[in-house]
C-alpha cells in the first residue's frame, strides 16, 4: 500500500502543477479517508491546503480525523473561519473533543469560536470527565427512541435524526426521565411488524458502562460482549452518550502501546516516534535509566560483599552473567503471562495462590531441565569439579524458582494496590531477581565450598 501511495502522490502532484483540479477531485473521491490522511503525510506541506479544499465536505472531515495532530494544526492555520466552521460542524463530537484536548491553546480557541453554543457546551461538559474515562471518549451523537413508538414511527425518527449520528446500527430506548431502559438493533426494527411498538421488541438487558469507568475496562467490555457500541450512563442511570467500536480499537492500541513502553522502562507518549524530538525521547527514558542505575548498585554491593569467595573460585564469577540473565528471562516470561491475564480480566487477586502454585511447578520443571543441561556442560566442557558444578546448578534451580514467583506475584500485587502491573514487568523485576539470585548463589557457595 505504501508503494501505491507514492505512485498516487506523484500523480497528484502532477495534477496540481497542471491545475487539473476536476481530475484531482475525482481521484480523491474514490479514496478512503485513512488513505487520504496517509497521502497528506507524504505530500509537500505547501500544497496541502489547496488539496484539502478540493475534498467534498463530508470526506474532508473524515480524512481530517485520521490525520496526526501536527498535520491537523498545519491545516487549521491555513483555514478561514468559515472553512474551520464547516469542518467542526462535520466532525463527530468525540473527535472534536480529542482534538481540543491535544492541540495548542491558540488553535483550540479558534476551534471553539467556530463551534455553535450547544456544541461548545457539550465539549466543555465532556472535558470535565476524568482523563481516560468512558465519559472522556464517548460521543453524544446517538439515536434514542421511546418505548411507546410504533415501528414505522421509530424508522421515520431514525431517518429524520440519524444522518448526523455516529451510528444507527443500535438505537437506545429511554424513559421520559432519560433513563436507559432498553436497546433496539436496526435489524430488529426492519424485520418487526408495523403494529409492534419499540417497547415490545427492545432488548431490556442492556450492557452499559458509567461515565467514570476506566477506558481500558470499556474496551474489555467490548471484547467480552462483541459489541459495536456501548451506552454510557451517569450515576443515576441516565443515558448521556455512547462509545463506538472504532473508539474501543483506538483505546486498545493506546493501552497496548502504553504497556509496552512501561515494560521497556520508557515513559509513554501519545505521539509517533518519528514525530518526537531528540530531547523528548531523552526525557522519556532518562528517569527510568537513573532509577535502574541506582537500584543496580545494590547488586554491586552484594558482589563486593562476597569478594573473597569470588577470588577463591574464579569460575563462580564467570557464571554470574548466566545466572542473572536466566533469572531475568524467567521472571519476564512469568510477568508477561500474568500481565496479559490481568489485562484480559482472566486473573484476579483472589487467584494469587493458584497462580503461585502453578508457577512453582513450572519453575521446578524449567529449573531442573536448565540445571541438568548446565551440569553436563560444566563437567565435560568447562572441566570444573562436581562440587562447583553443583553450586552453580543448585543456584540455577533456586534462581528460576525465585524469578518465576516474583514475576507472577509482583503484577498481581501492583494491581491490588492500584499500581500499573506493566511497570513491574521489567524495570523493577530485573533488579529484584538479580539481587536475590546473587545472594542465593553466594550462600550456596559458602555452604558447599566452605568459603
Amino acid at each position: 500500500m505504501a508503494k501505491d501511495l507514492l505512485i498516487i502522490s506523484e500523480a497528484i502532484e502532477k495534477f496540481l502543477d497542471e491545475r487539473k483540479y476536476t481530475t484531482l477531485r475525482d481521484v480523491l473521491k474514490t479514496m478512503q479517508a485513512a488513505d487520504i490522511a496517509a497521502l497528506f503525510e507524504i505530500l509537500p506541506r505547501r500544497k496541502l491546503s489547496l488539496l484539502f479544499r478540493l475534498l467534498p465536505k463530508e470526506q474532508a472531515a473524515e480524512a481530517f480525523v485520521e490525520m496526526d495532530l501536527d498535520l491537523q494544526e498545519h491545516l487549521i492555520h491555513g483555514f478561514s473561519d468559515n472553512e474551520l466552521k464547516e469542518i467542526v460542524d462535520e466532525l463527530y463530537l468525540d473527535d472534536t473533543v480529542d482534538m481540543v484536548e491535544e492541540l495548542p491553546a491558540n488553535v483550540v480557541k479558534r476551534i471553539l469560536a467556530q463551534a455553535n453554543p450547544e456544541t461548545r457546551q457539550l465539549i466543555n461538559e465532556m472535558l470535565q470527565y476524568p482523563e481516560d474515562s468512558a465519559g472522556s471518549v464517548m460521543t453524544t451523537e446517538y439515536v434514542d427512541l421511546s418505548a411507546d413508538m410504533t415501528v414505522p414511527d421509530a424508522i421515520k425518527h431514525i431517518k429524520r435524526t440519524g444522518v448526523d449520528k455516529e451510528t444507527i446500527n443500535v438505537c437506545y430506548v429511554t424513559s421520559s426521565a432519560r433513563k436507559l431502559i432498553g436497546e433496539v438493533p436496526i435489524r430488529s426494527l426492519i424485520l418487526a411488524e408495523d403494529k409492534q411498538t419499540v417497547g415490545e421488541i427492545m432488548q431490556k438487558n442492556v450492557i452499559s458502562v458509567t461515565t467514570q469507568e476506566d477506558q481500558e475496562e470499556v474496551a474489555q467490555t467490548f471484547a467480552k460482549y462483541d459489541c459495536i457500541a456501548l451506552p454510557v450512563v451517569d450515576s443515576e442511570g441516565r443515558l448521556v452518550g455512547i462509545v463506538t467500536v472504532d473508539d474501543a480499537i483506538d483505546i486498545l492500541q493506546s493501552e497496548a502501546t502504553e504497556d509496552i513502553d512501561k515494560m521497556a522502562a520508557v515513559t509513554p507518549s501519545d505521539r509517533p516516534y518519528l514525530k518526537l524530538s531528540t530531547f523528548a525521547i531523552y526525557k522519556s527514558r532518562i528517569p527510568w535509566l537513573l532509577i535502574l542505575m541506582i537500584s543496580a548498585t545494590f547488586t554491586g554491593s552484594i558482589i563486593t560483599h562476597y569478594e573473597s569467595a569470588l577470588s577463591s573460585y574464579l569460575v563462580l564469577t564467570a557464571s554470574i552473567p548466566m545466572l542473572m540473565d536466566t533469572g531475568g528471562n524467567c521472571g519476564s516470561q512469568a510477568s508477561a503471562t500474568i500481565i496479559r491475564g490481568i489485562s484480559l480480566q482472566q486473573i484476579k487477586f483472589s487467584d494469587i495462590f493458584r497462580v503461585v502454585w502453578k508457577e512453582t511447578r513450572v519453575a521446578l520443571l524449567c529449573g531442573l531441565t536448565l540445571a541438568a543441561v548446565n551440569f553436563v556442560k560444566l563437567i565435560f566442557l568447562s572441566k570444573v569439579t562436581v562440587t562447583v558444578a553443583a553450586v552453580i546448578c543448585l543456584t540455577l534451580v533456586f534462581t528460576v524458582f525465585v524469578a518465576k514467583i516474583v514475576g507472577c506475584t509482583l503484577p498481581i500485587l501492583a494491581k491490588r494496590v492500584g499500581g500499573d502491573p506493566a511497570v513491574m514487568a521489567s524495570p523493577f523485576l530485573t533488579t529484584i531477581v538479580d539481587a536475590l539470585s546473587l545472594v542465593i548463589y553466594f550462600e550456596i557457595a559458602g555452604v558447599l565450598l566452605h568459603i
